[in-house]
């Protein structure tokens, strides 16, 4: 698990430095939203997606009152947003993936279409690039006092991976059918985790060379820079050269 490893803490680190506060709360407003809608209902003990939703804007430091707001546009009866996904590639041959949610599915795809094009990137044919990546369960739980040894046996028992241990967080690693099950066991060890999220983990990446990469991550950033975007993933390998220039 090394290479997804490297690639989710650089992803976590960079996206920490280059987020607006403004955006994320917009993105996870959006999730609330649309698990209200699609998830069965504003109960959090009975809506699983919503539940995950709003851990999230927690973590995120997301207001009281953008959560209710988000709440309250679900059960109504107003914008209705839709889940839609792109594949393609970037300079080098990069394959990325782009999660969107969107109330204009005619706009979403003109403004991927045409960053792609802009970037020297080729949007390909849903599907295309599936098979390059796993969909995972990814928790971001705060060190704090915990001893991940001391519950890493439990953890395995409810579908656990791999744990990841960086400078502040345990980043644990389950497959998608088993998101649920650690939820839960995290819950009942009174566990909060960050962040829980589905991922697409890329089963191998790719080298390119600096200027290439660069031109990657601009590629990544315009598209994170979207209304409609929700989450881009990607297999690039972030080489050490690389992280120390995105470091520094």
């Amino acid at each position: 698990m090394s290479g997804h490893s490297k690639w989710s803490t650089i992803k976590r680190k960079k996206g920490a430095l280059d987020a607006k506060r403004s955006k994320i709360f917009s993105r996870i407003a959006k999730e609330i939203t649309i698990a209200v809608k699609e998830g069965g209902g504003n109960s959090p003990e009975m809506n699983p997606r919503l539940k995950s939703a709003i851990q999230n804007a927690k973590g995120a430091n997301v207001p009281k009152d953008v959560i209710a707001r988000a709440i309250t546009k679900g059960e109504g009866a107003g914008e209705n947003y839709s889940e839609t996904t792109f594949e393609g590639t970037g300079p080098g041959g990069v394959g990325i993936f782009v999660e969107c949610l969107t109330d204009n599915n005619q706009r979403t795809v003109s403004n991927v279409r045409s960053i792609f094009s802009k970037r020297g990137g080729t949007l390909g044919k849903n599907g295309s690039l599936s098979f390059l990546f796993d969909r995972k369960g990814i928790f971001t739980i705060a060190k704090g006092n915990l001893n991940i040894e001391e519950i890493e046996l439990e953890l395995i028992d409810s579908g656990l991976e791999d744990i990841e241990t960086t400078e502040d967080h345990f980043i644990i690693t389950t497959a998608l059918e088993d998101f649920g099950k650690m939820q839960k066991k995290l819950e009942e060890m009174n566990i909060e985790a960050e962040n829980a999220e589905l991922q697409r983990i890329p089963n191998t990446t790719k080298t390119v060379d600096l200027s290439t990469a660069h031109k990657v991550l601009r590629l990544i950033e315009m598209l994170e820079d979207d209304d409609d975007v929700q989450n881009v993933f990607h297999d690039l390998e972030m080489t050490d050269e690389l992280e120390k220039e995105l470091q520094e």
